[in-house]
């Protein structure tokens, strides 16, 4: 067993080989409730000090989720050492993933990390390990655009009038340096990307990296959404995770492709039998998902511009292709759970781009856990087009909807702790309250001379 002065020893070692290659500072973050990273940087050689917990933070209200108290109990954070990175964009700097601890020796409790780590330990208690694929969808845009006096940025890679240009390779060819430069830093760090093109939206686009436990996956978009917005600021651009930046453009999506695996070490596959059938398992942790749907949606769809994505058409008529009723198919695309047919993971494809990767895991692990617990059943497939059909309950229309939905939901205080409920939930209507507050453009062209 190693003792307080070994460790210490390892960790000044660890300190010394990455000033070696260059490392000047450690920046060890916590997650705040918008899946942005946040941290002080200490200098590399206080790296034992940093290990060690030594660093303090207050975090309610400054993050976005409770009211600010300069009075508030701080936290400390317990950096997790097996994330550490250098930043291949800015070498000076190494970059952990850290969790938030209260003085009372307790995980804080709105540290999404720890959240999302307890569901994960229950997972595994019952004989499951998880996997999780998220597909992030973002656009890229040209700045200064928005000195020709239209308000509007220009998306990259404009070019002719494709009724889309998903998929087109022209397009994806024309943002190739940015692309380019993201795939080396991926690989780089270990992200092993296996595709990229240009989707839906024009200026959208997706890539994909190798998938990897709920925690890790979490991790890596952490990362890869710092390093998005780093790579466009290299060059000149400006990348966005907004679900719907414009109305006449395609929404974001950051769709989650979920597995479990035997825990053993057998590491066998809960939702796929040897004939690449469905198992009971993967049934019941979509019913578990669908009947939870509408609380869901306060987390996986977390902002007012959530809803202006899960929309069934586009202004100009075409589908939007995402998601509105709480429904689950094959090959669907107008569902909100897919089994598709090429791996063995449920794909949640209401999951947008604004989205905390560990909430929305904690949350969906949990509801599909019940579900199985429950040997919950998800009826028939929807292999047709839902979007017309009232009979199937549509997911929240409005942030105010999916709220109160949270607020009902058993699930959600086996989840979330009473003080991150009441947090957030406060953080989210005055959200609402302010949106709906303001007057927009259209209302004063529909409705000034009323």
């Amino acid at each position: 067993m190693d003792t307080l002065g070994s460790i210490k020893q390892k960790h000044t070692e660890l300190a010394q080989s990455l000033s070696e290659k260059g490392v000047k500072y450690i920046t060890a973050s916590w997650i705040d409730i918008h899946g942005r990273p946040r941290a002080k940087s200490n200098p590399v050689n206080l790296l034992p000090n940093l290990l060690a917990g030594s660093t303090r933070y207050t975090p309610r209200g400054i993050t976005g989720i409770g009211t600010m108290n300069p009075v508030e109990e701080e936290v400390t954070t317990q950096p997790d050492e097996a994330t550490l990175t250098i930043l291949p964009w800015d070498r000076r700097y190494a970059w952990m993933a850290a969790d938030m601890w209260s003085d009372k020796g307790e995980t804080f409790e709105l540290c999404p990390r720890s959240i999302l780590k307890k569901q994960m330990a229950i997972a595994n208690k019952e004989g499951f390990a998880t996997t999780l694929g998220v597909e992030p969808e973002f656009y890229l845009f040209r700045p200064e655009s928005l000195e020709n006096g239209s308000g509007r940025l220009i998306p990259m890679s404009d070019g002719p009038k494709l009724k889309s240009p998903a998929y087109d390779v022209m397009t994806k060819l024309d943002t190739t340096e940015f692309i380019d430069r993201m795939v080396r830093y991926m690989d780089e760090i270990g992200m092993k990307v296996f595709a990229f093109g240009a989707e839906g939206g024009v200026g959208q686009f997706e890539l994909d990296f190798q998938y990897g436990t709920f925690l890790e996956m979490a991790d890596k978009i952490t990362l890869f959404r710092m390093m998005a917005h780093q790579v466009a600021k290299e060059m000149g651009l400006l990348v966005s995770f907004m679900p719907k930046p414009y109305s006449d453009v395609w929404g974001s999506g950051a769709h989650f492709n979920m597995g479990l695996v035997s825990s053993t070490d057998s590491n066998e596959n809960i939702f796929r039998n040897k004939d690449k059938s469905w198992t009971k398992e993967a049934y019941a942790y979509t019913a578990g998902i669908l009947r939870h749907a509408p609380a869901l949606a306060a987390i996986t769809n977390p902002v007012v511009n959530s809803y202006k994505r899960l929309v069934p058409r586009l202004v100009d008529g075409s589908p939007s292709w995402a998601p509105i009723k709480i429904s689950y198919g094959h090959n669907n695309r107008t569902c909100m759970i897919r089994l598709p047919e090429n791996r063995p993971a449920v794909e949640n494809r209401s999951v947008d781009t604004a989205a905390n990767t560990y909430l929305a895991g904690a949350f969906m692990l949990a509801a599909g856990l019940k579900g199985i617990r429950e040997g919950l059943d998800p009826g028939a497939p929807a292999d047709f087009s839902t979007y017309d059909k009232d009979d199937i309950p549509r997911l929240p229309r409005t942030l105010l909807e999916a709220i109160e939905a949270f607020q009902q939901d058993p699930l959600t205080y086996e989840v979330f702790s009473e003080g991150f409920i009441k947090d957030y939930v406060d953080t989210k209507l005055g959200e609402w309250e302010d949106y709906h507050s303001q007057v927009s453009d259209w209302e004063r062209k529909q409705f000034l001379l009323v």
